[in-house]
């Protein structure tokens, strides 16, 4: 008689059952491993592979693509050339975007805006960023980023997983994979958008797992009376009526196992007892009430405002107290294709003292020196004016050939510029670096070899920095 498990035993069934069969004995202390609230949820036997700099990383990313010349590149020669047409030799036949292929002129538009050396090592920074030029001794900043993509969805898909189609596993995703969490309560990996910033669509597939186990995704936290969605129980329902419901849940779900052996009913069991100890941990975690009032006047007025990306900075902190491997702001609004110096000086307001005080906060806990933080976007952009240019105003395209992140903290040199730009911000001119560079420099930071961590997946072995990817060597400490 053939019966539904005949039925649904596929090669893939067959060959998971299997493993599974001859591992039953280890599956209670997996399970251990993953549901009891032992301390920290391990990660890849024998990862990191080497001592780490860093055990946590917090990325800043701003989405839309902040403009390189008007806040860390600065390009003062080009006053004298404003109005004047970009030289051929300089685009060199870039492909352009929808939005300037039309235009019959690029006239070049210098940055309004002034720069200054700070700090011992003498860094310059736009006047916009008084609060981030006074750690210019903490952070690396890096001018010579550059992609391959140079339309937004594609672009952020390439710096979040190290390819420009979806379907790969983020950044935080490998973490999480290979090192695990130093928390039992709450996940490996977390991601916050700030609330109010409008602009290009941000899917949660920049922050999934992939073809990783569900896992190792990310969980959203956000703004109000339900940090986590569907993490509270209903009313009248206990906390002893949850764990005996999951109890009896689990047992089901075993038994499912034992019948199909997919490792997806693991990752299901293993995130219910997830969400049952973040109950207890997510609302200590967001009560910002123990914070001392120094704190709130350093990140900034907005730090109050539960959403916003200076609460969010703070939030980042203390989650990466309490263990959680990698904590990712995402801003968006960074897309200045017109009216850039009013809408460039709105974004610095929002992120400029936040940003800071992060770096501040961790140093004065002593967390800096084992705390990886990132800050850019997925391109930079032009020199040249998108739309009409006056004197006090000008719009920009997306750049993918130079932009400028930064880098502090978990092993990194503080005071350091590395790589230049040609005289228009257009062209790498010393040191290049890829996104791949840039993946293979955070992994190496927290002890990982991007050739090893790797997942076999439809036959072949993938890896974050795919078969690309250079360490940073000049930027480490």
């Amino acid at each position: 008689m053939t019966t539904e498990f005949d039925l649904e035993l596929t090669r893939r069934h067959f060959f998971s059952r299997t493993a599974g069969g001859l591992g039953i004995a280890a599956l209670s202390n997996l399970l251990a491993r993953d549901l009891d609230a032992a301390p920290g949820q391990a990660g890849l036997p024998g990862v990191p592979h080497f001592a780490p700099r860093a055990k946590r990383v917090i990325y800043l990313f701003q989405s839309g693509g902040p403009s390189q010349m008007d806040l860390y590149d600065p390009k003062p020669g080009l006053r004298d050339r404003q109005g004047t047409e970009l030289p051929d030799s300089i685009r060199g036949g870039q492909r352009l975007t929808g939005m300037t292929a039309a235009q019959t002129s690029f006239p070049v538009a210098p940055s309004t805006f002034s720069f200054a050396r700070h700090g011992a090592s003498g860094q310059e920074f736009s006047e916009l960023l008084p609060h981030i030029a006074s750690i210019a001794d903490k952070i690396a900043v890096i001018r010579s980023m550059h992609t391959e993509q140079i339309n937004h969805d594609p672009a952020i898909t390439f710096l979040q997983t190290g390819h420009q189609l979806a379907g790969r596993p983020s950044l935080g995703s490998w973490l999480s994979y290979g090192l695990g969490s130093e928390s039992s309560s709450l996940p490996a990996f977390v991601v916050m958008v700030s609330l109010g910033s409008s602009g290009q669509p941000l899917y949660s597939r920049l922050w999934g797992s992939g073809f990783l186990p569900t896992r190792y995704q990310a969980v959203k936290f956000r703004a109000g009376r339900e940090p986590v969605l569907y993490l509270n129980d209903p009313d009248g329902f206990s906390r002893d009526d949850r764990r005996h419901y999951l109890e009896d849940l689990s047992a089901l779900n075993r038994l499912h196992w034992d019948e199909y052996g997919d490792p997806e009913i693991e990752n299901r069991i293993a995130q219910y007892e997830m969400a049952y100890r973040m109950q207890a941990s997510v609302p200590e975690l967001t009560d910002m009430a123990s914070e001392p009032e120094h704190v709130f006047e350093m990140y900034g007025e907005d730090s109050r405002k539960p959403g916003s990306y200076a609460s969010n900075c703070l939030l980042a902190r203390r989650l990466v107290e309490r263990g959680v491997r990698c904590v990712q702001l995402f801003h968006r609004g960074w897309d200045h294709h017109s009216r850039l110096p009013m809408n460039v000086a709105n974004k610095c307001a929002q992120t400029d003292q936040a940003s800071a005080a992060l770096i501040k906060d961790l140093d004065q806990r002593g967390m800096l020196d084992d705390t990886l933080v990132v800050w850019g976007g997925e391109f930079g952009r032009t020199v040249y004016c998108q739309g009409k240019l006056t004197a006090d105003s000008y719009g920009r395209d997306h750049h993918p050939r130079c932009f400028s992140i930064w880098l502090a903290g978990g092993g990194v040199q503080g005071g350091v510029t590395y790589g230049a730009t040609d005289d228009y911000s257009y062209n790498v001119a010393e040191n290049p670096v890829s996104v791949h560079d840039l993946h293979a420099t955070i992994l190496h930071l927290l002890g990982v070899d991007h050739k090893k961590l790797t997942f076999k997946y439809q036959g072949r072995h993938f890896r974050l920095t795919d078969v690309h990817g250079e360490i940073l060597r000049p930027v480490l400490a």
